[in-house]
């Protein structure tokens, strides 16, 4: 916990935080004014930028700032000096992951405040389903930044923001490998395409902005059974990450 709330005040004097925070307000403003151009469609269109906004600029902090838990300490060698101490490697990875949680949590509260605001100013109906789908936001997000820290515990940063920036992205395509894999005629492709789809993330499970934009109720069985399998596959990735780390050579 001293590790995690210490990676959480380091986060907050971190300026891009703030200026994301900023620049997430600004996307909101600017859904107002598109709204105002279209006919029938205002409502959408604030709700999906809004919603749009809070899910960049998490996913944004999650791998950019996940990426430097472990690299920033290696290259300051304060590493050396934090494992000195009667603290465990494990300790170690999960109050770096356990910091930048709590400071992505921070943030999407901030932002959902400031998107709820915009839905009261703008006379948008809030839902529960706008709520849940923030939920399943945050259960991404610490899919992502569990990516993340895996990553940046065996590569260079560079490597690592390429690696999750890839997962990521297929994470939302697991269905259309699935659909690749069926319709392929070759064994190899079929092949590398079924195991994509099981091994990677499908964090298109978490992602509800388009029935939460619509007004469409979301069942709690969804979102509960959503939630579990965000949470299984970011232990999963916790758990490399400390086996991993705790075989590195400093």
């Amino acid at each position: 916990m001293v590790i995690a709330f210490n990676t959480f005040r380091e986060n907050l004097r971190d300026k891009i935080l703030y200026n994301l925070l900023i620049f997430a307000a600004l996307l909101m403003g600017a859904s107002i004014l598109l709204g105002a151009l279209t006919i029938n469609e205002q409502e959408k269109i604030i709700a999906d930028m809004g919603l749009a906004s809070i899910n960049l600029i998490g996913v944004i902090i999650a791998i950019f700032v996940g990426i430097g838990l472990v690299s920033k300490e290696i290259e300051r060698r304060t590493i050396y000096t934090i494992l000195a101490k009667p603290i465990s490697r494990s300790e170690f990875i999960l109050g770096k992951y356990l910091g930048l949680v709590i400071t992505l949590a921070v943030n999407l509260v901030i932002m959902f405040a400031v998107f709820v605001f915009t839905l009261w100013m703008t006379q948008v109906p809030i839902t529960m389903v706008l709520v849940q789908a923030a939920t399943l936001m945050m259960v991404e997000f610490l899919v992502v930044t569990a990516t993340a820290l895996f990553f940046s515990t065996f590569s260079t940063p560079t490597l690592s923001a390429a690696l999750t920036l890839g997962l990521y992205f297929i994470g939302h395509l697991t269905s259309d490998l699935k659909a690749l894999a069926e319709r392929s005629s070759s064994e190899v492709k079929k092949v590398i395409m079924t195991a994509l789809y099981y091994l990677c993330p499908n964090l298109e499970l978490l992602n509800i902005k388009g029935q939460a934009v619509s007004g469409v109720s979301l069942a709690w069985s969804y979102q509960l059974s959503a939630t579990l399998y965000g949470l299984f596959y970011a232990s999963l990735l916790l758990v490399g990450a400390v086996a991993i780390f705790q075989k590195r050579d400093f």
